[in-house]
């Protein structure tokens, strides 16, 4: 079989991890099997369908990169395909025109509640054989109804959550087509994965119910459903399903965050699915692993502290030039011009150790780039121990005379410890108040090499005239 997997969003607005999940074990399956991933866009709610929200879909796709194969294909651009099969069904029977209005649908549903009965349309319109059907009203525009099986049961095979089987007479007749003709979504999906040949579903498990009426149109349509996947619900942090109305981040939020994308596609990957032990891996291997039968039943819980600690592990292995890359919007943003001063892609290569995100690598690098302090009298009295000024000149004037390395720098240190038998702190601090005037910096030899020999001499020097 040659496999071929969707990702099916509607465009609106907000697109959020749990729905990425969704995105990204259909591509990593398709990539899995070197089949093709499909981008298609379900945007037939009119009213809340918008095309900056498609940007912000293929925006997060392309961050992640999740790439497609074919699309993005718009249902809207489908219509003349949805109304030839429409009336396809109709002809063969599977499908009818119902002209019961919206007030007359409300009054049966209230009815039904009140005898305690689930609320269900009950086959007014519905043609059968000997049955004679109600006059036509003037003015009404009709619904289309798909012409359900009655009795038996449609049962599939979860590729997640197992057999699963749904009695027809549970299900009533699907409105496949709006008065004004439009389709609805059930419908759509049927056509549309027919004609893109999917043969594997892959989504969450809100859309179970959706599935044996899909089922039951495929099958009016002489097609063999694909495999079904339903993958579980995401949970936020306190339990409840993942969604923008429970707090849930947008994509574009982390990027704003200062997340790395491998990151976050690594935590996704987590999500439902696993291979073993391992918790931090490529976006290769992930692929190279991924089966539907590793998925998990469970719902998944969306742990910010997991995330926070997976993008720290991501900063402290990535490559310093492309770290430092990603950093500079966000040194930009708070006012570092990396341009001057300090080789950037040094600084970052020194601070990422102590980073999870790119806004705390950020604000860390600030320190090299803010002017030079000026020190008071008082502060330096304060700060610098007369005590150790015997030291701090001793360092200076091998700093002056040493190479511009971190081995040099750290030799340098550990001679003056020895010979003036005080412990590093003693001297390190007040050469990191003179440097910064702060006492909290990463290792000095390392500071002292990404500073510059010659910014490093002029700041001591101004506190040992």
């Amino acid at each position: 079989m040659h496999i071929r997997t969707r990702f099916a969003p509607s465009p609106t607005g907000f697109i959020h991890l749990g729905n990425l999940r969704s995105a990204l074990y259909p591509w990593a399956f398709a990539r899995h099997h070197d089949g093709e991933f499909i981008l298609r866009i379900e945007d037939t709610d009119l009213e809340r369908s918008s095309q900056e929200a498609v940007d912000v879909i293929i925006e997060g796709m392309a961050w992640l990169g999740l790439d497609f194969d074919e699309g993005p294909i718009y249902q809207m651009q489908r219509i003349d395909r949805y109304r030839a099969v429409l009336k396809q069904l109709v002809e063969a029977g599977y499908a009818y025109p119902c002209y019961m209005s919206e007030n007359e649908l409300n009054k049966l549903r209230d009815e039904q509640m009140a005898k305690k009965e689930k609320p269900r349309y009950n086959g007014l319109w519905r043609p059968e054989p000997g049955k004679t059907l109600p006059v036509i009203p003037e003015g009404v525009l009709p619904v289309l109804r798909f012409k359900n099986p009655i009795g038996g049961s449609v049962v599939w095979d979860d590729a997640v959550k197992g057999r699963i089987e749904i009695s027809n007479d549970e299900l009533d007749d699907l409105i496949i087509a709006r008065p004004d003709g439009t389709p609805t979504y059930n419908f759509c999906v049927v056509v549309d994965d027919l004609d893109m040949k999917i043969t594997h579903v892959i989504r969450g498990d809100d859309h179970v119910n959706n599935t044996p009426r899909q089922i039951n149109i495929m099958k009016a349509l002489g097609a063999t459903p694909p495999v079904y996947a339903h993958l579980p619900t995401v949970l936020n942090d306190l339990g409840e399903k993942m969604s923008k109305r429970n707090g849930a981040m947008s994509v574009r939020d982390y990027q704003k965050a200062g997340y790395l994308p491998e990151a976050i596609l690594n935590y996704l990957a987590r999500l439902g699915w696993s291979h073993g032990d391992a918790e931090v891996f490529s976006k290769e291997q992930f692929v190279n692993w991924f089966e539907l039968e590793s998925l998990g039943r469970s719902p998944a819980q969306h742990n910010p502290e997991k995330l926070l600690w997976l993008n720290h592990q991501y900063i402290q292995q990535a490559d310093p030039e492309e770290l430092a890359k990603a950093t500079k919007p966000f040194a930009h943003a708070i006012g570092i011009d990396t341009e001057s001063g300090p080789n950037f892609t040094q600084v970052v290569a020194l601070l990422k150790d102590r980073a999870n995100t790119l806004i705390e690598l950020a604000e860390g690098a600030k320190l090299f780039y803010i002017p030079a302090p000026v020190h008071s009298k008082d502060a330096i009295a304060e700060n610098i121990p007369a005590a150790i000024a015997p030291a701090l000149t001793e360092l200076f004037e091998m700093i002056k005379a040493t190479e511009p390395s971190k081995e040099a720098y750290g030799a340098a240190f550990k001679q003056v410890l020895a010979s003036h038998k005080i412990k590093m702190p003693a001297l390190a601090m007040p050469v990191r108040y003179a440097l910064f005037a702060t006492t909290q910096t990463p290792a000095i030899d390392s500071v002292l090499v990404v500073l510059g020999k010659d910014e490093v001499l002029k700041r001591l020097s101004a506190v040992l005239e």
